[in-house]
């Protein structure tokens, strides 16, 4: 399958590691793995900012990008529910409606992709760790993804994932949230770590490195020995 990725902006220019590693996996699923160079943000950061004439000309920009693209796959859940479910409205009304119908069907976020459209889930990696998973608000709330990640960590040898009670908690980061409302941030962050400690685990992973960010940053703050990891990070290590 012709599979043309979406790599955020932040992870771009943060963690490009995991851009690549997400790459490895999708060869070893049997991917052809197209990647446009010009690509760049899907407009999110300005929307959220309240910022709309500044996010559309991005977003028309990601459109352009993608326009002949037949299937979308982003290691974020954040910028893909962004993309299905927002776009819409900086769109609505314009002669670009139809192609947001079409384009919402066929961007995924990379966990989703490997197991609801291509029904793998064991690519062979090892872990030897204790770990626990974040449910970040993009994927669980804007795309509704729950089970997959889970099932590609249950196959990942010697990984032993531990739920923790607030796995569906928001981690406080939110973009603009974490710089206008930072002592709740903070706050949210915290409860996130600790209760994560509190299971034994040694990893706190999540399929949206934004979410992993705000985390490591407490993480760093009070140097725990704890760590974060990206999904796609742990599935590449095969």
């Amino acid at each position: 399958m012709k599979t043309n990725i979406f790599v955020p902006c932040f992870m771009d220019q943060l963690f490009p590691q995991t851009a690549v590693n997400m790459v490895k996996v999708l060869r070893k699923a049997g991917c052809e793995v197209i990647y446009n160079p010009n690509q760049t943000c899907c407009g999110q950061p300005a929307f959220n900012a309240g910022h709309w004439d500044q996010a559309r000309p991005v977003a028309e920009k990601f459109l352009r990008d993608f326009k002949d693209a037949e299937v979308i796959v982003c290691p974020s859940g954040s910028c893909t529910g962004f993309v299905k479910n927002y776009y819409k409205k900086l769109f609505e009304g314009t002669d670009k409606e139809k192609f947001l119908k079409e384009i919402k069907l066929n961007i995924f976020e990379l966990t989703e992709f490997l197991v609801e459209k291509l029904g793998q889930t064991n690519f062979g990696a090892k872990l030897e760790a204790k770990a626990t998973y974040h449910d970040g608000c993009g994927s669980l709330r804007e795309c509704g993804i729950k089970s997959a990640p889970r099932k590609l960590l249950e196959n990942v040898e010697g990984l032993e994932l531990i739920e923790a009670p607030d796995c569906e908690t928001c981690c406080g980061f939110g973009g603009t949230f974490s710089i206008k409302y930072e002592p709740i941030s903070i706050a949210m962050a915290e409860q996130k770590v600790e209760n994560a400690i509190a299971t034994g685990a040694e990893y706190i992973l999540s399929g949206d490195q934004s979410c992993l960010l705000q985390i490591q940053s407490y993480i760093d703050k009070k140097n725990y020995t704890i760590k974060t990891l990206h999904i796609a990070d742990v599935l590449a290590m095969f």
